[in-house]
């Protein structure tokens, strides 16, 4: 076989190679769908305005000062905090409490908007429940210890603007739908553990759902949630004792 040939057989087993490549490539790969408009747009919404400060502005702007002798509590939190009694006077019913969750939210975004959400609300008690995205990684990699600093933070700015603190533990998960490669459990178990001691060090209230609705696996009771994060009615009517508790025992601590 002269050059020419061997050139010619190695160029063609070369294309041959190739091509059965690039089709089993194309074979194997998955399709990625194309994001929804919908999600398009709140993706632009969310690089423009990452800690979601344009949800509350026009409300807490709107909202007077403390009247004389008045209380104020603020809640601060996620979905669930931000799907607690939003049906029209099912949110603590007569007591005024305001509600500053946002569906969705980390604790880095919290820190956020901390400042305009809570501090200029010139509230007496604020009502943490915060992390559960986090470890669901809604926003990226973290970890207990970043949580734990978040935390920390929002705690170390109430307290230097006279706001008494009541936080909740991380609510029972044993997995996320929509992360259903993250098993958080022990994470969850981790942060409230974390939670309860600097609660106590810090004279700040720590109000514990989690052994209220957790079952031994790690996950919620039966009945007290439709996707394993997301309390039901049954659980927020666990929760609300709770957090009224929380509040009466921040109001009375000297």
């Amino acid at each position: 076989m002269n050059t020419r040939h061997v050139v010619f057989a190695l160029l063609s087993f070369c294309a041959t190679a190739a091509f059965a490549q690039q089709s089993q490539s194309t074979a194997t790969t998955p399709v990625v769908a194309a994001p929804s408009p919908a999600d398009v747009e709140r993706m632009r919404t969310q690089l423009a305005d990452w800690p979601n400060l344009a949800r509350y502005r026009a409300e807490d702007e709107a909202l007077p000062p403390p009247r004389a002798g008045e209380q104020r509590v603020v809640f601060l939190g996620d979905s669930i905090t931000d799907r607690w009694g939003r049906k029209v006077g099912t949110f603590f019913p007569g007591k005024g409490y305001i509600n500053r969750g946002i569906s969705g939210q980390t604790t880095p975004q919290m820190l956020l908007r901390f400042q305009q959400d809570v501090v200029r609300l010139h509230p007496s008690v604020l009502v943490l429940l915060a992390g559960t995205n986090d470890i669901a990684r809604n926003t990226g990699p973290s970890s207990p210890m970043m949580i734990e600093d978040n935390l920390r933070s929002m705690a170390a700015i109430a307290k230097d603007n006279g706001i008494r603190l009541v936080i909740g533990s991380i609510l029972p998960a044993a997995r996320y739908r929509w992360r259903p490669g993250i098993n958080g459990v022990a994470d969850i178990r981790e942060v409230n553990r974390w939670l309860k001691t600097f609660c106590a060090e810090n004279n700040f209230v720590f109000v514990d759902y989690y052994t209220a609705m957790a079952d031994d696996a790690g996950g919620m009771k039966p009945g007290l949630s439709s996707d394993e994060v997301h309390p039901t009615e049954a659980g927020y009517e666990i929760m609300t004792p709770l957090a009224e508790q929380g509040i009466a025992q921040a109001l009375n601590h000297r």
